[in-house]
């Protein structure tokens, strides 16, 4: 049986990629919501203070513990000795706050942040020569982490290189599986239209990390007929908590339950905080993961 932990993202509460959404929520306020809804786990924010020690004032005593931090690499589009610094900056900071992963996503020629560009027309497609740049530089960097006690969860993404089933299954084929390792996130498997017990099913004992988000049906149709960005398609809601959608993230829970993972579900449902409360959703999300699988 599986040793897993419950933690949630502080998208819901400020919105890293658009600021002014939770703008006038607090760092404090929404660590201290995350453990009143039950969480043990947080992922970092762009609120969150980065000196190790003054974090741990706050998470402590809260009996949060940091879960990963997101990682942007562009080793498909600058020198890789340019993504190898930010990398050990992240991974000095994550062993001193105790994690055992670091989250990358690969944003050289990404779209997710482009605030015009239809999500579903415009993503990136990357050349044999792109390929071989992001694989041997993933496995690069897992030995630069390897000394940190940490392992690369590399997290597939809207609007990226590797977004698709067939981009992820080139990523694994590509990659050697005992230094590479994969995220997987339901609601952009769904948003993607891939299938998230597949992924999951065929890369178990590759998974280190889980983000757990559920899609509005609705919304998702909308950012096709409306071409919507990628953060278009956020503003209107096109993501919510696990339970409160269209993905079947039960299934997805119950297998690495019923498997020997041991690791993270992170909550992680990017909303406007204006339209859907943090606190509620938070709660939500825990009650349903709480009756749905018992953790």
């Amino acid at each position: 049986m599986s040793k897993i932990e419950l933690g949630i993202h502080p998208i819901g509460w400020t919105n890293d990629d658009m600021p002014e959404l939770g703008d006038d929520n607090t760092f404090q306020q929404c660590v201290s919501e995350m453990a009143l809804a039950g969480y043990v786990g947080t992922e970092i924010g762009h609120k969150y203070p980065r000196d190790p020690a003054e974090l741990h004032s706050y998470l402590d005593p809260r009996g949060l513990r940091v879960t990963s931090c997101w990682t942007s690499l562009f080793l498909t589009t600058k020198p890789y000795e340019e993504t190898e610094k930010d990398f050990i900056d992240q991974c000095e900071f994550l062993q001193a706050m105790g994690a055992k992963c670091v989250v990358v996503s690969e944003q050289g020629l990404s779209i997710q942040g482009q605030t015009e560009t239809p999500i579903f027309d415009a993503k990136p497609v990357f050349t044999d020569k792109e390929w071989d740049r992001l694989t041997s530089g993933l496995e690069k960097l897992a030995d630069v982490a390897a000394p940190y006690g940490l392992k690369i969860a590399f997290h597939h993404h809207m609007g990226t290189g590797v977004q698709t089933t067939a981009e992820i299954d080139r990523l694994m084929a590509s990659t050697d599986p005992s230094k590479v390792f994969l995220l997987l996130d339901t609601g952009h498997l769904v948003f993607s239209g891939e299938d998230p017990m597949d992924i999951a099913t065929r890369y178990l004992d590759r998974i280190i990390h889980v983000h757990l988000k559920d899609i509005r049906g609705p919304q998702l149709k909308q950012a096709h007929e409306e071409k919507q960005s990628f953060l278009g398609a956020i503003r209107n809601g096109v993501f919510t908590v696990p339970g409160d959608g269209i993905v079947d993230v039960a299934s997805v829970m119950k297998l690495f339950k019923d498997s020997d993972y041991e690791g993270w579900f992170v909550v992680e449902a990017e909303q406007d905080p204006a339209k859907a409360n943090p606190f509620t959703y938070a709660t939500m999300a825990r009650k349903y993961i709480r009756e749905t699988v018992g953790i």
